[in-house]
């Protein structure tokens, strides 16, 4: 499979609350805005949200799973976060190949949405894809 600019792959999962235990006691990130109804009713938020970069990471899956695939080496990554994810929430991580460089390199536009459309989270991924792939 070749890469060119203007690939795109998407990758789509639905946020639960075992995501968010599980992610919390692996990551070590236990900030209450995501583990604490009661703290998480304080914040800015009003409820309970998703770790940013457990929303990250569905891009991670993206790449390494749909484009370019298996064998990616992920080399760099910008995050921009737009708004809360909350438990329930279906999030679709999309990439789009925006350039092909030299020494095999691969820039994709990243980005997160939930069900209404609504940006999430924006970047710019680098990525080093499985040889043989640009």
């Amino acid at each position: 499979m070749s890469i060119s600019v203007g690939d795109t792959a998407r990758i789509s999962k639905t946020i639960t609350e075992a995501d968010i235990l599980m992610y919390a006691a692996v990551s070590l990130d236990t900030n209450p805005v995501h583990l604490d109804a009661v703290a998480a009713e304080k914040s800015l938020f009003g409820e309970r949200i998703a770790h940013g970069m457990l929303t990250a990471g569905l891009i991670s899956a993206c790449l390494g799973t749909r484009l370019p695939g298996p064998g990616t080496i992920y080399l760099g990554q910008t995050l921009e976060f737009s708004a809360p994810v909350r438990i329930g929430d279906t999030i679709t991580a999309q990439v789009e190949v925006v350039e092909v460089g030299e020494k095999g390199r691969v820039r994709l536009a990243t980005r997160c949405t939930n069900v209404t459309g609504e940006t999430v989270l924006s970047g710019e991924a680098t990525v080093l894809p499985p040889r043989g792939e640009t």
